[in-house]
């Protein structure tokens, strides 16, 4: 950390304010040397002119139709000045300056995580030539295949696989968690995270512009413009505190007989709190989120989350993981086929589908050869592969003939075996070697281990109507709503069904949970749209109002907490704010309050509600309970490396089946 000097500090304050500290020092030196004259003509002159600015300012606001608390601050400046307490006008006028630079260094505290992603961008690889050597080239130079070099300390540059073995990252700044991430051989890579002490090599998967971390960039850099719903009701309140402070100052001067009554009023009545607090706690409510791994794209989100009465889930990579997992084993008994004396055995059926499916690329063979890799189970080498696309494949091994596939395909090579018993959602691989059925190996979309408990959270704290909303079939829809303890189910959508449903439901404000390019037109239409974007489409992200970056659904649930917690602290500032500005009008207009030690405790007023307003950056009471990391991982997967989750309830690394 670069070392800072007190100059420094005086420097980085607002010029403003250092002309007020300037012009005060010399007015106290003035009034101390036997010149009072001086003093009040530098303070007079220096605090007309701060009115003069400010009524400027103001002026055009309420040519533009908007109402603010300036009003009340250049009033309080001219009434000072017009009953002569000329050191209280300057007080304004610092309060009003140091309100400001109160108000930036709060601001930047609340920001500070939410651009540390912005500052640490990658705008260079290394990129390994044809011949071996490394080259650097400029990010947006990298192509997709491109085999990379990530050095120790570096920056993940694109979104690819890893080549080598084994490499440790820290992905803390991307999706919250604090402990370094192990990954294998074939696990995805996310753009942003930081390598460990080795050296790592890995092949690129996108583009610089179409990867994860510039997908994140460009939603931070929307949250960080946003202005919420209550900001917009702090200047509301402007109008009738504007009024109700005119009014008491006219008639503490009309009953006293002492138009000083009116300055020491309208001093105490410059509640910089309206204008502060609130931005400040939905900054921090939004530096929290992204703390997380939960891009919040502006404020009024975090608003509206905290009203939500219906929460609209899709099924298929939202309630469940979006990719097949293997669910049970269903050995075969024909004795050519195995070993000695029987059958082969699960482990044998598993090792020899690997084994053939690995040569595949399809989606069900890369989930077979993952639950291998993660059960211990060694491939054997397989050659004289051929593959009928949307069929299956074929491979010699060991001298046999090993087909995987589905009924229809492996019915050719061995007619009339036992087909399994299948629950909905589920699908069958079929295993046969040389002409004998092996096996089958029976697959699901996996119900995320965390599913139940985040909707029964979100039940019991107040979201009475829960949905399922999804493209996929009455039977799979209503086991998996079953499984997650959801009793109203929409199937068989289309994605204008879907937008026709989240715009018609009668309970509002509406938050829709989903992941697909078409969930995307329904996260646009609900009044919270929230995109599971660790591996959703690009369009559902852009459509929608929260993005979770992290393959965790417990954060839907973090992101309720967290609206809801910013809300009420923004809702607290502004009432902590106007209260003890009211208790001082009331105190002035008894003539108990003079105007010069009324201006210095609106300052300690606006300091009091600005830190308040920085409770949203802490957790709340009704958090979702977090979970303690397991003591034992069966292993990362390709599509969801092993990791610390937060919840409270164990999630292995291969999910859970609908069948389970």
């Amino acid at each position: 950390m670069p070392y800072t000097t007190s100059m420094d500090r005086w420097r980085s304050l607002d010029p403003l304010l250092l002309a007020t500290l300037v012009v005060g020092g010399s007015a106290l030196a003035a009034q101390q040397l036997g010149s009072p004259d001086v003093a009040a003509v530098v303070l007079v002159g220096f605090t007309g002119f701060m009115a003069a600015r400010e009524a400027r300012a103001m002026m055009a606001s309420l040519r533009a139709g908007t109402w603010g608390i300036d009003v009340l601050a250049v009033m309080a400046i001219v009434a000072t000045l017009a009953v002569g307490e000329y050191w209280a006008a300057w007080i304004v006028v610092l309060m009003l300056t140091g309100g400001q630079e109160l108000e930036a260094q709060a601001a930047g505290r609340a920001r500070r995580e939410l651009h540390a992603l912005l500052e640490r961008v990658p705008t260079v690889a290394h990129r390994r030539t044809g011949d071996g050597q490394l080259e650097q080239v400029a990010v947006d130079e990298v192509a997709v295949g491109d085999v990379l070099v990530v050095r120790p300390g570096e920056v993940v540059a694109v979104d690819g696989v890893l080549v080598d073995d084994v490499a440790v990252l820290d992905e803390s700044q991307l999706t919250g968690e604090s402990l370094p991430v192990d990954h294998v051989a074939g696990d995805h890579l996310l753009s942003g995270a930081i390598n460990g002490a080795g050296a790592l090599t890995m092949r690129a998967t996108a583009s610089a512009r179409d990867s994860q971390y510039q997908r994140i960039v460009e939603l931070v850099r929307e949250a960080a413009e946003s202005k919420a719903p209550v900001v917009r009701l702090a200047d509301r309140i402007a109008v009738p505190f504007t009024l109700f402070s005119v009014a008491l100052a006219g008639g503490a001067w009309a009953v006293s007989g002492d138009p000083t009554r009116v300055a020491e009023v309208l001093v105490v009545a410059t509640p910089c709190p309206l204008l502060i607090a609130a931005p400040v706690a939905f900054l921090a409510g939004m530096s929290r989120s992204s703390r997380n791994g939960i891009i919040v794209k502006d404020g009024g989100t975090l608003e509206r989350l905290s009203r939500l009465a219906t929460v609209a889930f899709d099924k298929t990579g939202t309630l469940t993981h979006g990719s097949p997992r293997l669910a049970r084993i269903v050995p075969g008994h024909d004795t050519a086929a195995g070993v000695a004396g029987g059958g082969p055995g699960s482990e044998e059926v598993l090792q020899l589908a690997a084994s053939v499916e690995h040569l595949s690329t399809h989606a069900v063979a890369t989930a077979i050869v993952a639950t291998a890799d993660q059960r211990g189970v060694p491939r054997r080498p397989a050659h004289d592969a051929r593959e009928e696309l949307a069929h299956g494949i074929s491979a010699t091994v060991d001298g046999r003939r090993v087909s995987v596939g589905k009924a229809s395909w492996i019915d050719q090579v061995c007619s009339g075996f036992p087909h399994p018993e299948l629950e909905p959602g589920e699908l069958a691989v079929h295993v046969a070697v040389d002409d004998s059925w092996a096996g089958s190996l029976v697959l699901a979309d996996a119900v995320r281990a965390e599913a139940a408990s985040v909707l029964s959270w979100l039940r019991d704290t107040g979201i009475a109507h829960l949905v399922v909303v999804t493209g996929d079939g009455a039977r799979t829809a209503h086991h998996v709503a079953r499984a997650v303890g959801v009793d109203e189910v929409h199937a068989d959508c289309l994605p204008s069904d879907k937008v026709d449903l989240v715009s018609g439901m009668e309970h509002r404000p509406v938050m829709m949970v989903g992941d697909g390019v078409n969930d995307a037109p329904a996260l646009a239409m609900a009044d919270v749209g929230v995109a599971m974007g660790a591996r959703g489409s690009t369009a559902s992200s852009e459509s929608a109002d929260v993005v979770i970056m992290v393959d965790d659904l417990r954060r839907v649930a973090l992101a309720v907490s967290i609206g809801r917690h910013t809300t009420r602290v923004a809702l607290q500032a502004i009432g902590l704010g106007v209260a003890l500005s009211v208790a001082l009008m009331i105190t002035a207009a008894f003539g108990h309050l003079p105007a010069v030690v009324g201006a210095a405790l609106q300052e300690v007023v606006d300091l009091a509600c600005i830190l308040w307003a920085l409770r949203a950056t802490r957790p709340g009471r009704h958090e979702p309970p977090a979970q303690p990391r397991p003591a034992e991982s069966p292993g990362p997967s390709p599509s969801r490396p092993r990791r610390r989750t937060i919840g409270d309830q164990d999630v292995p690394a291969d999910g859970r089946p609908v069948t389970e």
